[in-house]
Order: C-alpha cells, then sequence, then structure tokens
C-alpha cells in the first residue's frame, strides 16, 4: 500500500541585515535570485542603502522585503540616538526613552525605507530584537498604525518569541515578544512566529548544518508557520563581528545540502504575507 507524504510545512527564511555591508549584500541577492531566501531585513541606517536597494527591487515580488528597525549598531550610534545593546536594555528596563525621540527616530527609518524601495516594506522587525523592547515596542505600534493601519496588506511583524534556544532564546523572548505579539493580536495584524535560528554564531559549516537540519525538523512539528533568521554573507569582511560566521552560513545556504535537508525535512520556503492570507 502506497503512503502519502504529507504536505510539506513551511517556514519563512530571512536574512538580516542587507546593506550592512557589500559582502552581505551581495550573499542576501544570491541566495534570493536562487530562491535560497524568502525574506530579507534591511538596514536602512546604513549609507549602502540607497546603492543596494535596486539590486533588490529586481526581486520585487520573489521574496520580502523589510525593514530591520535599529538602534544598536554603528549606524544608529552615529545616527545621534544609538545605544549598546546593554545599555539600551537597561534603558528599556527603567522606562527611560522618549517617545517623542523614539518616534523621530523611527520615522526616519520608515521615510529611508520607502524611499530607496518606492513603497512600504513587507515586513518589520529588529536588529537585535529591539521592535519588542519596552519604550520602543509602544512607539513602533502607533507608528505602524499611522502609516499602514488603513492599508489591505499590512507590513507583517516578526514576534521573535523563541522554543528551544537556551539562555539566549530566553532572554531574547523575554524582552517583550508576549506584549507585541498580543498587542498584533488585539489590532488584527500579520505577524509571523515563532522564531529559531538563535544561536551564539560559533562553529564551522558543518556545525551550522546541523543546526538548521534541527531546526527545520523543529518547525516541521509546529502548527504555525516559524521564521528562521540567518546572517549570510559571501565573505567575512574585516570588522565584522559574526563575519565567519556569516560566510558559514552562505556556504552552507548556497550548497545542494540545504536543498536536501528541506526535502528531507519536508519543508518549503514562503513569504511571510502568504502566511497571513
Amino acid at each position: 500500500m502506497l503512503s502519502l507524504r504529507p504536505d510539506p510545512k513551511s517556514i519563512v527564511l530571512c536574512a538580516d541585515d542587507y546593506a550592512l555591508n557589500e559582502s552581505v549584500s551581495q550573499g542576501i541577492v544570491d541566495l534570493a535570485s536562487r530562491q535560497r531566501l524568502s525574506a530579507t531585513s534591511v538596514m536602512t541606517l546604513s549609507p549602502l542603502w540607497p546603492q543596494h536597494a535596486p539590486a533588490l527591487r529586481e526581486l520585487r515580488g520573489a521574496i520580502d522585503v523589510g525593514l530591520h528597525l535599529d538602534w544598536t549598531s554603528e549606524f544608529a550610534q552615529h545616527a545621534g540616538w544609538g545605544q549598546t545593546l546593554g545599555a539600551v536594555m537597561w534603558q528599556s528596563f527603567k522606562g527611560g526613552f522618549k517617545p517623542e525621540r523614539v518616534r523621530e527616530a523611527m520615522e526616519r527609518q520608515f521615510d529611508a525605507f520607502e524611499k530607496a524601495w518606492h513603497g512600504p516594506p513587507d515586513h518589520v522587525d529588529g536588529h537585535q530584537h529591539i521592535q519588542q523592547f519596552d519604550g520602543l515596542r509602544q512607539v513602533l505600534c502607533e507608528v505602524l498604525l499611522r502609516r499602514y493601519g488603513s492599508s489591505s496588506q499590512k507590513p507583517w511583524l516578526r514576534i521573535s518569541h523563541t522554543t528551544k534556544a537556551g539562555f539566549k532564546g530566553a532572554l531574547i523572548s523575554w524582552t517583550g515578544a508576549k506584549s507585541l505579539h498580543h498587542w498584533a493580536l488585539a489590532e488584527n495584524w500579520p505577524v509571523v512566529a515563532p522564531l529559531l535560528g538563535v544561536y551564539g554564531f560559533e562553529g564551522t559549516v558543518d556545525a551550522y548544518a546541523r543546526r538548521m537540519q534541527e531546526w527545520l525538523r523543529e518547525a516541521s512539528q509546529l502548527q504555525t508557520t516559524a521564521l528562521v533568521m540567518c546572517h549570510p554573507a559571501r565573505q567575512a569582511e574585516a570588522g565584522d563581528a559574526i563575519g565567519n560566521a556569516r560566510a558559514n552560513e552562505f556556504a552552507y545556504l548556497s550548497s545542494d545540502a540545504f536543498t536536501a535537508d528541506l526535502q528531507l525535512a519536508n519543508v518549503q520556503l514562503v513569504r511571510g504575507n502568504a502566511t497571513n492570507q
């Protein structure tokens, strides 16, 4: 008797940090053009974003392109409001953000995205998950409602709620995933959750492959469409703290082994908007 294979489970595979540097942008475009990604998130404070936007516009409709809201990178610090991750977490904990300044900084990033992309973002997330930090999350929700609340296709939100990622994953979830998700449910706002892909950026290409195999197996057992974040680049660049990890991720995601692992896990890549229709 023939055993029919069930329909494949879906994941959104999102490459973060587009426009961080040349190697990151080139790697993401390369992978997306070969259907090895289904989304990417853009650092619009980078001076490279206007130059790198046209390459993504060539892929419009093939992948989701969204805003990687930033408060902790060197770009944000040069913009005048950014801080280290630790400082931002402490300010969030003690309630030190000024809503007017937060709103101005966020609007600037949305404006920069739309100017170069020639349209609204497909989704919104945050560099180092700041989209859900207390004091930033509330203003983001206000900005989203004002800019896109009446849109028939609202940009989906990444909810950085992790499942099996140890202390780092628990810390990410603790920063405000539940509160952001509750807001989205109340406003009928599209989301993608949970978040997979969390690790310490250590190890080899083979180690990353084993991690991805585990994430794919986990995703195949979920009732919802998970988001797997990744950080690929064609090669490590000087000054990039996780450059070697980026190169390892690119090597695996561009390989035949990755497509074989997708088939073995019975998982397919989809855009985030497809999960909210």
